[in-house]
């Protein structure tokens, strides 16, 4: 999913960088400016609410899409009450999911 996501990016001119590392992430998050992070629930070592936690309080500024395979209704509930501007159940339509993202990387978003 993370080489999908990175050639959707590429495809529409979007420069990506991609993490299969909660913790580098967030390390990264730390020093680097991150406009939009694209996180899934499942993760190695954090889940994808945690890393959605932790950014909200080290970058509130950042916007977070998060996506899942796990139909689940209390994910998508948890993941918009902690900030997230979209939620996304796995397989997604690339044109909504590109849409969700050039809103939430919009200037005035």
């Amino acid at each position: 999913m993370l080489k999908a996501l990175g050639r959707l990016f590429a495809s529409e001119g979007l420069r990506a960088e991609e993490f299969s590392d909660p913790a580098l992430f967030m390390k990264y998050a730390r020093s680097h400016p991150v406009r939009l992070a694209v996180i899934d629930i499942r993760m190695p070592g954090m889940s994808g609410l945690e890393v959605l936690a932790e950014l909200r309080a080290d970058s509130p500024e950042t916007r977070v899409i998060i996506m899942t395979g796990e139909n689940d209704s209390g994910h998508r509930t948890a993941a918009l009450a902690g900030g997230a501007s979209a939620f996304f159940l796995k397989p997604f339509d690339d044109e909504a999911f590109l849409a969700a993202v050039r809103q939430a990387i919009a200037p005035d978003a």
